[in-house]
């Protein structure tokens, strides 16, 4: 589901965000740049609006700021290929972006006693940075982890949802949500685990 729903958005947005693109990169802008404000966006619309109960809002800023992800790396590609820092820099600014996303949720739930739907956060901001870990300690052993249902894009998307859908007045939205999400990234870390032993079983075999 993940590599279909990135295919997909990647060709969608490829008219759109090359013009910007090549536009940052003859103004001078350089992709890393243009990573760290994305995450500063997306600081804004968690920490600024989502933990003070401005779902809509926090959600559609946030969405618009991770957007970044294509457009740096498009920028990147162009201007001969991410470098090594560029590379660590994303993936950083990314485990912080996603932090402060289900930092705040998980406060503004509490704010509001809804405890079940803090435990969800709060395990989801857990099980993502696991995600996020495995494939970089997997890719640091020289094995690939690079499976799962659970990306960051799809985890932002389901938390955006379930954000904008309460936001708007849908009951419990936020919670199905994110105890979805929680399910399903607990899943993918199982996923990534079980494909690393098989390749580990695969080397030690030969």
């Amino acid at each position: 589901m993940a590599k279909i729903f990135q295919v997909t958005a990647r060709a969608g947005m490829t008219r759109v965000v090359e013009p910007i693109a090549r536009g940052l990169l003859r103004a001078g802008v350089s992709p890393n740049a243009v990573t760290v404000t994305g995450t500063l966006g997306v600081l804004v619309g968690a920490l600024g609006f989502g933990a003070r109960g401005q779902l809509v809002a926090g959600a559609l800023i946030v969405t618009f700021f991770a957007l970044t992800d294509l457009l740096d790396g498009t920028m990147a590609r162009m201007g001969g290929g991410s470098t090594r820092f560029g590379a660590f820099l994303d993936s950083s600014m990314d485990r912080i972006a996603d932090s402060a996303v289900f930092g705040a949720v998980a406060y503004w739930l509490a704010t509001q006693g809804d405890h079940a739907g803090t435990a969800a956060a709060l395990i989801c901001l857990a099980a993502g940075a696991l995600v996020s870990y495995v494939k970089a300690r997997a890719e640091g052993l020289g094995m690939t982890a690079n499976v799962g249902v659970a990306e960051r894009t799809e985890r932002l998307l389901i938390v955006g949802v379930g954000g904008l859908l309460t936001g708007i007045g849908v009951p419990l939205a936020l919670e199905i949500a994110l105890w979805l999400l929680a399910a399903v990234s607990i899943f993918t870390v199982g996923q990534r685990m079980a494909h690393v032993y098989r390749q580990a079983q695969r080397i030690g075999q030969e």
